[in-house]
Parts: C-alpha cells; structure tokens; sequence
C-alpha cells in the first residue's frame, strides 16, 4: 500500500494561510497522514475528500461554522475540541481567528479493519471532546516530532487505536446519552464548558457559569456535580491544566507566562496543581515534550 500523502487530504492544507510545523509525509505511514500546522482565519468549501478528516484544536477558544443555508452550524471550539469531517462529503466551513492544529487523516480501511471488517459512517462533529481521542493524536504527533524507524509499531498501534475510538464513540448515531441523576443534559454542559473555555484566564463566578446553565446557583452546583462528579472549581482547574501542559508542549513561551494565559495566580500556583495532580512539575513536562 502506498504512503498516505499531502494529495489525500482534500485540500485544506494547500491553503495560504496554513503555516507546517511538521507532517508524517515521508515516514511510510499508508493509513493515517498527520499534520501539525497554524492555521489563519479562512472560509472556503472542499470536495469529497477519500480520507477521514479529524482536527484536533491546541489553542482557543475560537469560532468554527460549517455547512451553509439551514443547515448551518457554529461554536466556539475551545482548545482541547475535535472538528470530525467523514469522508466523501463536501465541506463548507468558516474558521473565525488563528488557530494551532494538528490534523489526522484517516483511511477507510483503518476504519473497518478497527470494526471487525464492517464499514463505519462517521458523524460530523463540531467541538466535541474525547480525551482519548486527544492523547492518541498528541502522542502520534510527538512520535512525528521525534521520529525513528523503530517507532513504526508503536505509530501503527496509535493509528488503529484512533481508528477504533472513532468507529466506537464517534459514528453516526451514536448520540452521547443524557446524564442520570438529576445532573446537567449534554447541551447545559456544553454551554458551561465552552464559557469556561472563552474566559480560561479570569476569575469566573459560579453565577456566570450557573447562568450559561440557565439554572440558580445552588441547582447549577449540585447538578454539575452529579453530571461531572467534580465541583465547578474542580473542574476549571482541570481545562487550565489540561491547556497549560498543552503549551508547554507545543510552545517556548516563559513557564510564568502559561500560567497567567491559563488562569493560575504564578508560576508556583501552576506547579503546585500539577505536581498535585500529574506528579511531574511544568519545567518536567516542557523536557519531555
């Protein structure tokens, strides 16, 4: 089989506005192409492409509309969020400010090979999250950033991992089933996780983020709870971790400096919450990188 290259991508990735920080092309990889890029803010359709198309947003929140006429549809995607096109489809979309990518383009036959050889049809998703999905693409992209003949295995186990995660979690029809118990239905959670998202860096009242719920103070704290089984502050603290070590990562920038783009008081307030929760300090995950 041949490697799977620029040319099956559909055309996003020839745009102007797109910068290439690295890609898999040349690594001999026949079922996935993997780009990490910065893209501009741009609005364009693309034909049916014969890969499936996953995007993967390191930096936002930013605004992303697809479609067109009724069926139209836009979010804020904060970082951390998956833009899913399925293969064959045209895609009309509009992408509102700078943004930091990686893209992974899948083929069919992964796909299948990953559901027991029966095909799979993908929805097309815009800002979903799945932390899986997330931590099989950074790992993918860093093999790519730090690459050697002997990692083909591991990227080849990577790929049909990613594969089955899509044809399990993310096909048509697979509706992510309301919360039990009395907590917050899927778009109340979205609402507050995309508010979250938007104002990472400054204080957030729980009025706010009870509001974006449409709900009083004290249903919004118990219902969020019952839906997340964390406390609204618990988990603000997660999303600026989880996007500060994506910085560290994928940025230069002084370690201070993360800290305060993400919310946390200093630097020693950053290292604190991670060293708490990750067991590793920001000086340790930026290394390793």
């Amino acid at each position: 089989m041949a490697e799977l290259g620029l040319t099956d991508t559909g055309g996003i990735l020839r745009q102007p506005g797109v910068r290439p920080r690295r890609s898999s092309s040349g690594l001999g990889w026949e079922q996935l192409y993997l780009s990490a890029q910065e893209e501009q803010p741009y609005r364009a359709e693309f034909g049916p492409a014969p890969t499936h198309l996953l995007i993967l947003h390191l930096s936002g929140p930013v605004t992303v509309r697809r479609g067109k006429g009724s069926g139209v549809r836009s979010r804020a995607v904060p970082a951390g969020g998956i833009f899913l096109q399925p293969a064959g489809r045209t895609l009309d979309v509009e992408l509102g400010d700078r943004l930091d990518t990686i893209h992974a383009y899948l083929t069919d036959e992964a796909l299948r090979e990953a559901n027991d050889g029966r095909s799979v049809e993908l929805s097309e998703e815009l800002g979903a999250t799945d932390p899986l999905v997330e931590q099989l693409v950074l790992a993918l992209e860093g093999a790519v950033r730090q690459w050697e003949p002997s990692a083909r295995t591991y990227t080849d186990h990577l790929t049909g991992m990613l594969a089955a995660q899509l044809a399990r979690r993310h096909r048509a029809g697979a509706l992510e089933p309301e919360p039990t118990g009395g907590g917050l239905c899927t778009r109340q959670l979205n609402a507050v996780r995309d508010l979250m998202a938007q104002r990472l860096a400054e204080p957030l009242p729980i009025a706010d983020l009870a509001a974006a719920a449409a709900l009083s103070v004290s249903q919004f704290t118990r219902q969020f709870r019952a839906s997340t089984g964390q406390s609204p502050h618990q988990f603000l603290l997660g999303l600026r971790l989880e996007q500060a070590c994506r910085l560290l990562r994928t940025q230069t920038s002084p370690i201070a400096e993360i800290a305060a783009e993400c919310g946390f008081s200093h630097q020693e307030h950053l290292t604190r919450v991670m060293r708490n929760r990750l067991g590793t300090t920001p000086a340790a995950l930026r290394r390793a990188g």
